[in-house]
């Protein structure tokens, strides 16, 4: 089989494609490099490139006309970001998947999976969801992923294209074999704050303390990068028994089932490193919410996927990528 991964430079859609490499599976990769490195795109057909190109787009299905399916996971994700550029992320989230699908459209493309978010859920009085929970986005780029869902659903349902919606929590860690990792060197999720305090010898801020949550710190479901690769995998040799017959569209959960709060993250971090790293407590960022986990089950039903690292397994790799990132990616302007 071979799969176009739109995105397939960046952090997830990089370890998709070695996760596939490692299945069987053809990675071709199509990246702007925005934010994508291209070292994550070595050994792999590789085109630098918007997805809103058509004639890009045209001649990567002209090159590999056996592409079976396509991993969408282009896209811009920090949600402080979105709040002070909402047109742009509406722009680069949402105007071009609409353009991005019309082509694949065009090249007779019938499968799309697409990166969605748990962000993107109401939770319940538990900080609990599945597929069917309240969907209200609090921030622009929650917002483009229930947009996108939405726009791709009605698509599904009047063009000769299925797609499958994969609504991530909180992905951590990074390829056990270090091929990849997070590309940026200072990323603005709790675990890389963590281990950017943790090296600087600085104490971590803990962004909020009156959720009301057990300990007033947000919540979230952790899920290893490796994992979250493996059910992508998963979903490309299910695709067609998940969406058979009259289903056009579908929706996943791909989560631990589990909610850890940030300061119950501190205290896994510290219980990994040598030298635990202090806390402070400061005021909420822009678009933060108390966060969520996923109770759901689907995907196991569905794809026979479980999640198999835990969280000081997602710590250990994120620390040991922290310390060849600088080796392995080059300097930029």
């Amino acid at each position: 089989m071979k799969v176009l991964i739109s995105g397939g430079a960046g952090y997830i859609g990089s370890t998709v494609g070695s996760a596939c490499l490692d299945a069987g599976i053809t990675p071709v990769v199509l990246d702007s490099l925005v934010t994508g490195r291209r070292e994550f795109t070595d050994g792999r057909a590789f085109y630098q490139g918007d997805i809103a190109d058509g004639e890009l787009v045209d001649r990567i299905f002209a090159e590999h006309p056996d592409i079976a399916a396509v991993v969408h996971c282009a896209a811009l994700i920090v949600v402080p970001d979105s709040v002070g550029d909402p047109v742009g992320y509406y722009r680069a989230n949402v105007a071009k998947s609409l353009e991005f699908v019309g082509h694949l459209i065009r090249n007779g493309c019938g499968r799309m999976i697409f990166s969605s978010s748990g962000s993107i859920y109401q939770p319940g009085e538990d900080f609990s969801v599945d597929e069917e929970s309240v969907i209200a986005p609090q921030s622009p780029y929650a917002r483009t992923k229930a947009v996108c869902e939405g726009m791709f659903a009605d698509i599904a349902a009047g063009e000769p294209i299925r797609i499958l919606s994969l609504r991530y929590f909180n992905p951590i860690g990074a390829d056990p074999g270090l091929r990849t990792g997070l590309q940026v060197r200072r990323p603005s999720h709790a675990l890389g704050k963590l281990i950017e305090a943790h090296e600087e010898g600085v104490p971590f801020r803990i962004t909020g303390t009156d959720y009301p949550t057990r300990d007033g710190s947000g919540i979230r479901d952790y899920v290893h990068v490796w994992d979250l690769a493996a059910a992508h995998v998963a979903a490309l040799r299910t695709f067609d028994e998940v969406l058979a017959g009259p289903v056009r569209s579908s929706v996943i959960n791909l989560g631990t089932g589990t909610g850890t709060t940030v300061t119950e993250l501190v205290t896994a971090f510290n219980s990994v490193v040598e030298r635990p790293v202090a806390v402070v407590e400061t005021e909420r960022r822009p678009g933060d919410v108390a966060g969520a986990f996923t109770r759901s089950d689907r995907a196991k039903r569905l794809l026979g996927w479980e999640p198999e690292f835990g969280i000081a397994d997602g710590i250990r790799d994120s620390l040991r990528w922290a310390e060849v990132r600088d080796q392995r990616l080059a300097p930029r302007d």
